[in-house]
């Protein structure tokens, strides 16, 4: 009973270690974020017959900065939560009859609890995705809208300007400002709008700059110009900071995680044959 319980577990620390070690690449592929947004759906509308519970306070912002996937609300990601919680169960059930020794209780409790926070982890790792892009894209597009404002235009028409030629979650966003202003919302409201679908601190900075010069009259090129050197700056320093924690980050993981499943696999073996009473047994 000792070695298949050291065996379990070390199969489950390891594929937790290569998870952690090489992530999924999934939410970084345009074609698949359609794909899984419509089995989150199917989730909803099999969970909207559970009744799902009140949603949290900051579900709606996080949804949002996740772009509204398959123009999921709070009450379709609730259901969702819980149909995945009900699907985690009954696939822990096999699971944990598979499970050895004790293993198994643990396995069907923590199924559920996983199944239900799925949905928060996709929706994570949309905004994140999402964020990354918009980061990316944000230092061209900006000295694109000031060039646009410099040749006459207005902000609401370079921003529809600039949105029509280029593609992404940021040029689809000005899109939105723009047809907002299009339909009598005022600009300085559809803005805000902007800052709350992408909370990125380079966005508000964004936002909250077009709001002073709107105030204080000042030339919007100027002040685009600076927003535009701020972010390739903050681009540049974000990307020398992720590349600095990414080697701590995957020691860490290689410390606690694959190499302890690969010493439990050896400990498990070991177990077996000394348990079994032979010293044939034992691996060489």
């Amino acid at each position: 009973m000792v070695s298949p319980a050291l065996a379990f577990v070390a199969v489950a620390t390891g594929v937790s270690g290569a998870l952690l070690a090489a992530p999924v690449q999934w939410s970084r592929r345009a074609s698949d974020a359609p794909r899984s947004g419509r089995f989150v759906a199917s989730l909803a509308s099999a969970g909207r017959l559970l009744r799902p519970p009140g949603a949290p306070s900051d579900l709606r912002s996080r949804i949002e900065a996740a772009g509204r996937p398959a123009g999921l609300g709070v009450r379709d990601v609730m259901a969702a939560k819980v149909a995945a919680a009900v699907l985690g169960g009954c696939i822990g059930l096999p699971l944990a009859a598979l499970a050895p020794g004790r293993l198994g209780l643990p396995v069907v409790l923590f199924s559920p609890v996983a199944g239900f926070l799925t949905p928060d982890l996709w929706l994570g790792r949309l905004a994140a995705e999402r964020a990354r892009r918009v980061r990316r894209e944000l230092p061209a597009l900006l000295d694109i809208l000031r060039v646009t404002i410099e040749a006459g235009g207005s902000l609401p028409w370079a921003l529809k300007a600039v949105g029509d030629r280029a593609d992404g979650p940021l040029a689809r966003e000005w899109r939105a400002v723009a047809d907002e202003v299009g339909v009598g919302v005022p600009l300085g409201q559809a803005l805000d709008g902007l800052a709350i679908r992408l909370p990125q601190p380079e966005i508000r900075a964004f936002v909250a700059a077009l709001h002073r010069a709107s105030r204080h009259g000042a030339p919007l090129s100027d002040t685009l110009g600076a927003q535009a050197r701020a972010a390739r700056f903050a681009l540049a320093r974000r990307i020398r900071d992720d590349a600095a924690r990414a080697g701590p980050k995957l020691q860490l993981v290689v410390a606690l995680l694959l190499v302890p499943s690969v010493l439990l696999l050896v400990a498990a073996a070991l177990a077996s044959a000394l348990l079994d009473g032979s010293a044939d047994a034992l691996p060489l």
